[in-house]
């Protein structure tokens, strides 16, 4: 009986008490007295999306209620209002809702050109980030850096809390595999708010040619790096809530390989199959979904594999780590037959190790031992830009 009730008391707190401490944090953005007296007068772009929310609206809803000057925004990956789906080209536009104009930082360049800033006083950065190397809003954040720092513009991240900043895992990135899904040599999952990485990248001087941008970072309220945040918003189209964002370190090398992991389906990044696998004993059919997955991997087809939504709830105890096993059993499944990775692989991964480790059949141990002496240095790093405990 004691057992029982226990159980009930920590499903209750997982449910509940995520919820309360969600709503004693406030974000930067939140905290408009720390950063409205430097903005006033002031020519601003902001970087801002759908998830950009302060009071219930819209930051640039609310910078241009409060009569601030807001000449243009900068919109990441899935663009402004998140009408765009995942590696899909953004163009350049004017917000209905406001009359400014929004360049796409995701279209036919990730930089702001000197031109974008034209006649700008101040850079405001404001993106809900995962904390995973491969979400690309950090890369729009060097790049945006980087431009800040050309330009002698100064640069204000208004920070948000991590939703997997309580933990750090997965490889370091090596160099030879630098892209757009991973720009520094740090972990897939790597435990800092985005305004604790920004100090990182300028105070490591991971610039182009070592430059240093004008950087102020508008703090977190009532934050720690154990502090279990839900997002109020989706941050991007395809990751619709909690247990999507849990699993989304984990599912995401997925996208390496012929595997769907639920790209046009009502729960992306919580399931995972293929029309060829013969284990699970779940089955779904990705379809096109305009302005969230618009012909998704396996389209049309009937996938089996496993059905991972409501995993985390169930399974708390595997939330703070990376879960190679799916990626494992995938691969077993596919009994050695060719084209089971892709060339996008090692670019989530940050190498060519953790494929050959995969196809030798290494052991889950095995592979992350690899990882120890890679975080154990980048977690040295890190401690010199921590903001919150």
């Amino acid at each position: 009986m004691c057992r029982i009730f226990s159980g009930i008391i920590f499903f209750l707190l997982m449910i509940i008490f995520p919820y309360y401490i969600s709503a004693q944090v406030k974000t930067g953005a939140d905290q408009q007295e720390l950063y409205y007296p430097t903005l006033k007068e002031k020519r601003i772009a902001i970087v801002a999306n759908n998830a950009s929310v302060t009071g219930g609206i819209n930051i640039v809803d609310a910078l241009v209620r409060d009569s601030m000057i807001v000449s243009r925004i900068f919109s990441p990956e899935h663009g402004f209002r998140l009408n765009a789906e995942a590696g899909e080209l953004v163009v350049n536009q004017v917000d209905s809702a406001t009359g400014i104009p929004v360049v796409s930082l995701y279209g036919k360049h990730k930089k702001p050109m000197a031109g974008d800033l034209a006649g700008i006083d101040v850079i405001l950065f404001d993106i809900q980030d995962v904390g995973v190397r491969f979400y690309t809003y950090i890369s729009t954040l060097a790049y945006v850096m980087e431009a800040c720092a050309e330009n002698s513009i100064p640069l204000i991240v208004l920070d948000r809390p991590n939703p997997n900043g309580f933990y750090i895992d997965g490889p370091v990135l090596e160099k030879k595999y630098y892209s757009f899904v991973g720009l520094h040599p740090v972990p897939v999952v790597y435990g800092m708010t985005i305004g604790e990485y920004a100090r990182m990248v300028n105070g490591e001087k991971w610039l182009k040619n070592g430059l240093q941008c004008s950087l102020r970072v508008v703090p977190l309220a009532n934050y720690t790096h154990q502090t279990r945040y839900l997002l109020p918003v989706r941050p991007s189209p395809n990751l619709p809530n909690q247990n999507a964002i849990y699993l989304y370190p984990s599912l995401c090398f997925f996208e390496g390989t012929v595997i769907s992991i639920g790209r046009g389906t009502d729960f992306p990044f919580e399931v995972y199959g293929h029309p060829e696998m013969k284990t699970g004993s779940f089955t779904f059919v990705p379809r096109s979904m305009p302005g969230i997955s618009l012909h998704p991997p396996c389209e049309g087809l009937t996938c089996r594999g496993s059905d991972l939504r409501g995993y985390t709830l169930k399974n708390p105890e595997c939330v703070a780590m990376i879960k190679l096993e799916w990626l494992q059993e995938a691969y077993r499944d596919w009994q050695g037959k060719p084209g089971f990775f892709n060339d996008y692989f090692n670019k989530l991964a940050g190498n060519s190790r953790l494929q050959k480790q995969i196809i030798l059949g290494k052991s889950t141990q095995e592979i992350r031992e690899s990882w120890k002496s890679g975080i154990e240095k980048f977690k040295k790093i890190r401690m010199k830009y921590l903001l919150y405990e």
